[in-house]
């Protein structure tokens, strides 16, 4: 699979970590603001079991594709799991570390980009931030 751009890595990151039901997940365009990448994407998970769930599915998923990280920081915690593929950085918190860290708030002046279905019905079904419909 190589070639691939960032938008499509982009779209393949995200789908496989709402694969692994990762939580409250946002995709932010940074290539205008920062030199380190195209794109952040930012999610959580429910424990430090799920963090790590999510970061080894993505991992095993894009090698297959012949697509391996650059560098994958604190999966052995699962607290705030760091994952670099050149254009598309993923981070992946326990949520209340990703609250104290606030990275949205850091980076709110980047834009946040919507994902084309199905990936936004299903990113829509694993809220936790108060923003679940009944």
């Amino acid at each position: 699979m190589a070639g691939i751009d960032s938008w499509g890595k982009a779209l393949l990151l995200s789908r496989f970590a709402l694969e692994k039901k990762a939580y409250d997940l946002v995709l932010m365009e940074v290539r205008e603001i920062t030199s380190i990448a195209d794109y952040f994407i930012i999610c959580s998970g429910r424990s430090d079991r799920q963090v790590q769930s999510i970061a080894q599915g993505i991992e095993e998923n894009l090698s297959e594709a012949g697509i391996p990280p650059l560098s994958v920081e604190g999966i052995s915690r699962g607290q705030w799991v760091l994952m670099d593929f050149s254009d598309v950085i993923v981070h992946i918190f326990y949520q209340p570390v990703r609250e104290f860290y606030d990275l949205e708030g850091l980076w709110s002046h980047a834009p946040r980009v919507e994902l084309p279905e199905p990936y936004s019905t299903l990113a829509s079904q694993f809220r936790i931030k108060g923003e679940q419909s009944a």
